[in-house]
């Protein structure tokens, strides 16, 4: 009981914050594929291209897709989140102030889920580590060999 309360970390945690990342990466990708490609659902047609959104449809399915996969996961989470920051204060809180009543709830959970990845990282399971294990395990001799041209 003791571990549970304390700051030490847990054996999945960082398993679970790529789980987590990836399953909300799937669930934002939906909103750009209904916007854009009218998959699953499209709710009100296609957007005009360049609109708002239209734009936002590119960012959350663009967002989605390298979140999935874990590259650029900081930049993408970070655009991300400032999307749904710009939504919530231009869609939904001048309808009102209580984000319960102005439908802003999962915005504002999804902007958070994505300003902890990009605090956080993106786990282990995802392409930007093995990008860095990969930088991490060249020979010393090659990195040498490449910085002296």
């Amino acid at each position: 009981m003791a571990k549970l309360l304390a700051d030490a970390p847990l054996a999945g945690e960082r398993i679970m914050l790529s789980l987590m990342r990836i399953v909300v990466g799937l669930l934002y990708l939906q909103h750009g594929t209904s916007k854009l490609l009218g998959f699953p659902v499209s709710r009100g047609g296609m957007p005009e291209p360049w609109s708002p959104p239209w734009f936002a449809g590119c960012i959350e399915l663009t967002g989605g897709i390298l979140l999935v996969l874990g590259l650029l996961s900081r930049p993408a989470a970070f655009i991300c989140a400032g999307q749904l920051a710009v939504i919530y204060w231009f869609w939904n809180f001048p309808r009102d102030a209580m984000p319960y009543v102005n439908g802003g709830s999962v915005v504002i959970a999804y902007c958070f889920v994505f300003l902890m990845v990009f605090f956080a990282g993106p786990g282990p399971i995802s392409l930007d580590a093995m990008i860095v294990r990969k930088d991490r395990q060249a020979p010393q001799g090659a990195m040498a060999a490449d910085t002296a041209d």
